[in-house]
């Protein structure tokens, strides 16, 4: 299991990547921001420790 960022930790990759991209976050929403980029870490943590078999292979073609 991965460890969980802590909230600082978040906060400072949501400034980071906000710097980066050139997008403004208000501080007012800065908060909200972070707590919902908690929980996107949190279930792709989900996704990515979902073992696969070696013979997993890719869909060639996806129909919802």
């Amino acid at each position: 299991m991965s460890r969980t960022p802590t909230p600082e930790e978040v906060g400072a990759y949501v400034d980071a990547v906000a710097e980066r991209v050139a997008l403004p976050i208000a501080p007012a929403h800065r908060p909200g921001v972070i707590q919902v980029m908690s929980g996107l870490l949190g279930s792709a943590a989900l996704v990515m420790e979902f073992p696969l078999p070696e013979s997993a292979e890719p869909a060639p073609v996806f129909d919802p």
